[in-house]
């Protein structure tokens, strides 16, 4: 491969699979040799491999394309131009030198992905409205399956950690309320704390990181092994048969999963003020039922059924945008997570600037 002045004359005829490991061996052994652009003139055909070899010499001198290919006959220019590669000059890139060209690249790259979110969970709702009545679109006993996994197999950790909180809950308000002789108020404390806020939260980030990153991973590995694309083949539409379940599952699972929380986080500050307030059962239990009301039972339970659906869709979605065989599989899960937890505390935010509002 001869330079002429700055231009690398390549004499091989067929630049295909077999010849370009030979040219690029011979490249890297002359490494002295320094060119801006190469002459195809004696090039008669190119294959993907010839393409993505000069593609690739073309990048490391950060050349054009008008300016790296020299007197490429018209069927060697095409499969180039079917092979290039993008430039990633002023792409909206990381390495962008302007600034707002990557911001509007971030920007439109959001508002795709957000369409893509709405059509999933637009899916997802209507399957999930019309399967409760169509039952025999669905696996049967599929539902009960997935009740069982994603309901009574957390009810222990959610019962543990919801004890926790509401011995830790209970004794700092405890500590600072009886300096004031009123120890008493830290029965309202702990029952609206856990009923409004503490129940329905702890348990959704705790199903987020149990339940939906297992959803996420099952999702992500059918998408890269093409169970979901082999379902479409066989007439079944995947999120109605995979998700759709879940969906119906984690609605009715999750408020359930709240109302034990609420029970023993309350459970768990009536011991505590029974042994370090010498209130009674009896006073802390009257009290409980004086202090709540239907209107906050029904906000701790009605928010739960949000924070599931924030869930099934978060991991419905990061599931089904999956690419890169298993290392996608854990970017997936790791991205459900993430999005699950945040989605789930923003919309606990919303809910609480509302009902004070």
């Amino acid at each position: 491969m001869p330079v002429e002045g700055d231009r690398l004359r390549l004499t091989e005829p067929h630049l295909d699979r077999r010849s370009v490991p030979v040219l690029y061996r011979e490249l890297k052994r002359d490494k002295d040799s320094i060119f801006s652009s190469v002459d195809l003139a004696a090039v008669e055909s190119i294959d993907s491999a010839g393409a993505a070899f000069l593609e690739t010499l073309r990048r490391e001198r950060k050349a054009s394309r008008e300016e790296f290919y020299r007197n490429a006959k018209e069927q060697v220019a095409e499969t180039l131009e079917l092979f290039a590669l993008p430039d990633t000059e002023g792409d909206g890139s990381a390495g962008s030198a302007n600034p707002f060209v990557w911001l509007g690249a971030k920007a439109y790259q959001f508002f795709d992905d957000m369409v893509i979110f709405m059509i999933i969970a637009s899916n997802i709702f209507l399957w999930s409205v019309t399967d409760i009545v169509k039952t025999r679109y669905r696996r049967r006993g599929e539902v009960s399956k997935q009740a069982l996994l994603i309901g009574f197999d957390a009810v222990p950790i959610v019962g543990l950690l919801s004890l926790i909180i509401g011995l830790i809950l209970t004794l700092q308000s405890a500590a600072q309320l009886r300096q004031f002789g009123a120890g008493i108020f830290v029965v309202d404390l702990v029952s609206i704390a856990m009923v409004r806020e503490m129940g329905p939260m702890i348990t959704s980030i705790l199903i987020a990181g149990r339940s939906g990153s297992a959803i996420a991973a099952e999702i992500a590995t059918m998408k890269v092994t093409e169970e979901l694309d082999a379902l479409r083949i066989m007439a079944l539409e995947p999120i109605r048969f995979v998700i759709v379940p879940k969906a119906l599952a984690i609605s009715f699972c999750l408020p359930l999963l709240v109302g034990i929380s609420i029970i023993v986080g309350i459970a768990a500050g009536m011991i505590v003020s029974f042994l370090y307030l010498d209130i009674s059962f009896f006073t802390f239990a009257n009290q409980v039922f004086e202090v709540l009301k239907v209107n906050d039972l029904s906000i701790g339970l009605g928010k739960s059924f949000f924070f599931g659906w924030v869930i099934i869709l978060v991991a419905s979605y990061c599931g089904l945008n999956t690419a890169g065989g298993a290392e996608g599989v854990g970017t997936a899960t790791t991205k459900s997570v993430v999005g699950s937890i945040f989605g789930v505390i923003a919309l606990d935010a919303l809910f609480s600037f509302s009902y004070l509002a």
